[in-house]
């Protein structure tokens, strides 16, 4: 039988670190929202002053939420360093330590696109800005996934799992998404691409569904958690999509007018682009999920499946 690598330090802090990232990608979302991301006009500085000594609290309101994000850009960088140096104390495995340090330098990359973004003036630069915020928390996500005691345990849990015909649609719903994340992207920061993203939405609704199903009827339990939070975060999603179109463009048949900026305008549209990023998340946990069950399932040992680094312990042998 196979000796757990299981570290709760690792994990817990992987897992507050994601929890953590909602806080300056929330503050991102309102920012683009709110056409704040040039609230100022230099970077790294705030108005010229050091960016931790800008008088923040005195701060016009798009200065008061754009310095934030900064700042919270800021925390972050300097949380998953810390979550790298546990990693590498407590983690055994090298490929999660890798991942570990792979994530403060995406941090890094992610707030110097942002800088870039000010400094030229782009929206694109935004719009690339968005899309990357997206994978690095995703990076954070799959870090407290494989670092779960689920994922460790789960050649013992469900080594008899047969998924292998599970693989196409766990490789294609975050494909689908991660297109459907950028087009998304190029609506609100380009004003492009409304047709492109409606559309594309249906077939992600199809894949998802079909996904989600899948996940259902394989009986495993690592995966049916899945085909409960795939269809839900899917359903608010296509709702907070139907109020961000109603909210920016209106709805003649109604009657209603779209007022800009407005409280409904602000939340939906914000909140469509939070939901749109934890469900690309979540589909592409599910498909990691997937992948690591089909490459242990039909293994006679569970312990010949568990990834390098882990303790073994065979015959009474570690």
């Amino acid at each position: 039988m196979s000796a757990s690598t299981y570290q709760p330090a690792v994990h817990r802090f992987a897992v507050a670190t994601a929890c953590a990232a909602l806080l300056p990608i929330t503050i991102g979302a309102l920012v683009t929202t709110m056409n704040w991301g040039m609230a100022f006009l230099d970077w790294p500085s705030s108005d010229g002053h050091n960016m931790l000594l800008y008088p923040w609290l005195q701060a016009a309101t798009h200065k008061f939420v754009e310095h934030g994000h900064r700042l919270a850009g800021m925390l972050i960088g300097l949380i998953s360093a810390a979550l790298m140096l546990v990693a590498w104390k407590k983690e055994s495995r090298m490929w999660v330590r890798v991942l570990a340090t792979l994530i403060p330098f995406c941090v890094l990359a992610q707030g110097i696109l942002g800088g870039m973004r000010v400094l030229a003036n782009d929206p694109r630069m935004a719009m690339f800005h968005g899309a990357f915020a997206a994978v690095v928390f995703t990076l954070m996500a799959a870090l407290a996934l494989v670092t779960g005691r689920r994922w460790i345990d789960a050649p013992v849990n469900d080594r008899d799992a047969e998924v292998e015909w599970l693989k196409p649609l766990a490789v294609a719903a975050p494909l689908v998404l991660a297109i459907q994340y950028l087009l998304g992207g190029t609506l609100r920061h380009l004003g492009m691409s409304l047709h492109e993203h409606i559309g594309l939405a249906v077939l992600a609704v199809l894949l998802i569904i079909a996904a989600a199903v899948g996940a259902f009827v394989s009986h495993v339990g690592q995966l049916r958690r899945f085909a409960w939070w795939l269809p839900l975060l899917t359903g608010l999603q296509v709702l907070l999509g139907l109020g961000a179109f109603a909210t920016k463009f209106g709805y003649a048949p109604s009657g209603y007018v779209a007022v800009h900026h407005s409280i409904e305008q602000i939340l939906l549209r914000t909140s469509h682009t939070l939901v749109g990023m934890l469900l690309l998340t979540t589909a592409t946990l599910f498909a990691l999920s997937v992948y690591r069950l089909a490459a242990c399932g039909n293994n006679g040992s569970p312990a010949n499946c568990l990834p390098s680094g882990a303790m073994r312990v065979e015959g009474g042998a570690s």
